[in-house]
């Protein structure tokens, strides 16, 4: 058996094992996507808005004192201060809330991602410990699915000690998680001192553990996922300017006191003379440094302990300019414009990502979530779906729910997938993978990796 063959068939085999019970989605989203998508304007003087009258007076305050700040700074003040912040005060998630996110959309998504986090612990040689490790875990519900489709595999991971690792700033989420996880079946740990600051036993009985950061997650073999993480984070804005590099910063309107204005910073700053590129071309650069850090440090765990990441965001592969903007209520939202209120987000810097994670990992994609899911077999799942349902309305919401994933117009090109993998993953140890490679054109081209390479599945 030859190495597509085989991969081919250990993936098909996920598929159609993994029993056939739908989660259901709340249809009063289908309603949400027009405005979602569309990323259309919510200027309208009529929409209520939900000021956050302490964030904007933290905010002045603090500028009068120092003078503008970064954006990067403005945007971790309004996401996670930890008085004040989006992240901290608000349930922004699902219909009634500022976006609505893939594993919301379908289980399928989250499906496919389960079988890709086994299929990649096969290809490490299923070691005997396996950490399950999401960044910005939101509701819960991917790890959910990605639970079921593990508790569905108890055969091929049987002997395999898992656990699961949350990295989560907000505690408001962190209990919707608990609930959504592990019900009633969590303890909070008050001593300020620990990493952990929550623990519990999901539904399927594994130990789930939550933290602040990504660095108090125990070492060990890990399958990373950081699905619309790095969108959130703080981004630096700078412009080019006859005199040079410059940083855009967030100032006080001086014609009206009470709001903000975005400005171009006269002199340099640390960050505009270290942090773009010498081969940079474009006029306009966002960096999140941030992001680039916690990219080190994935590609740092992986290479040294093993494991995988796969990080799924919408974003570009170093071609984008202006993408800092920010959604309330489904609909784009003025980013100095009731700070606090509604979500900051800028697109996801594949490249900066891929230069920063360095020579430790292989770095897969960007590749658009259309090629990645229906390389994961999409396909077939959801046939596998239709076929064992007969309800007409559920049947109804797996077509459209797959439609909105995988359609270049809607969520299939705008979100992207990328991965860092260990350099042992692709080793070419087997004389006859190699003929096999030639004979399909590939030359010496990687081993086959599920979701960035393309196996046939029917």
């Amino acid at each position: 058996m030859n190495l597509f063959t085989k991969e081919m068939g250990t993936i098909q085999k996920m598929i159609n094992i993994t029993r056939t019970s739908v989660r259901l989605f709340d249809p009063t989203m289908n309603a949400q996507w027009t405005g979602i998508l569309s990323r259309s304007c919510s200027s309208s003087a009529s929409e209520k808005q939900a000021p956050n009258p302490s964030m904007l007076k933290h905010l002045v305050s603090k500028i009068t004192a120092i003078g503008p700040i970064p954006v990067a700074e403005y945007m971790r003040e309004v996401l996670t201060n930890p008085v004040s912040g989006y992240y901290v005060k608000n349930d922004m998630l699902g219909a009634d809330g500022d976006f609505i996110t893939s594993p919301e959309i379908s289980q399928i998504f989250g499906e496919l991602l389960g079988i890709w986090c086994v299929s990649e612990w096969m290809a490490a040689g299923k070691p005997k410990h396996f950490q399950l490790v999401e960044l910005g875990p939101g509701r819960g519900s991917l790890t959910s699915d990605i639970l079921r489709v593990f508790s569905q595999l108890q055969s091929t991971l049987c002997g395999a000690s898992v656990s699961v690792h949350l990295v989560e700033v907000s505690p408001k989420l962190s209990e919707v998680q608990a609930h959504c996880l592990a019900g009633e079946n969590t303890q909070v740990c008050v001593s300020d001192d620990e990493c952990v600051y929550r623990t519990g036993t999901t539904h399927t009985g594994l130990p789930v553990s939550w933290y602040h950061r990504i660095d108090d997650v125990p070492r060990g073999f890990s399958i990373f996922l950081a699905h619309e993480f790095f969108d959130a984070l703080p981004i630096h804005k700078f412009q080019k300017t006859e005199k040079g590099w410059r940083e855009v910063m967030v100032d006080i309107d001086p014609e009206k006191t009470d709001k903000l204005r975005l400005v171009v910073f006269p002199a340099p700053t640390l960050a505009s003379t270290t942090l773009i590129q010498a081969d940079e071309q474009r006029q306009h650069v966002e960096v999140c440094a941030e992001g680039g850090v916690i990219v080190q440090t994935l590609a740092s765990r992986v290479s040294e302990d093993g494991g995988a990441a796969l990080i799924a965001d919408y974003g570009h592969n170093g071609t984008k300019t202006d993408t800092f903007r920010g959604f309330r209520r489904h609909k784009l939202h003025d980013v100095l414009e009731a700070p606090g209120s509604a979500d900051l987000t800028a697109d996801v810097d594949f490249s900066y990502l891929r230069k920063m994670a360095g020579d430790a990992v292989v770095c897969f994609g960007p590749i658009t979530q259309r090629a990645f899911l229906k390389n994961m077999g999409i396909d077939t799942r959801l046939q596998v779906l239709l076929r064992s349902c007969n309800d007409s309305s559920t049947r109804a919401q797996l077509v459209h729910g797959y439609s909105m994933l995988t359609d270049p117009g809607k969520m299939g090109h705008r979100f992207q997938f990328f991965s860092l993998l260990h350099p042992s993953r692709l080793a070419q140890k087997k004389e006859e993978e190699l003929v096999m490679l030639k004979r399909r054109g590939k030359g010496t081209a990687p081993l086959p990796v599920a979701g960035f390479t393309e196996l046939g599945l029917n």
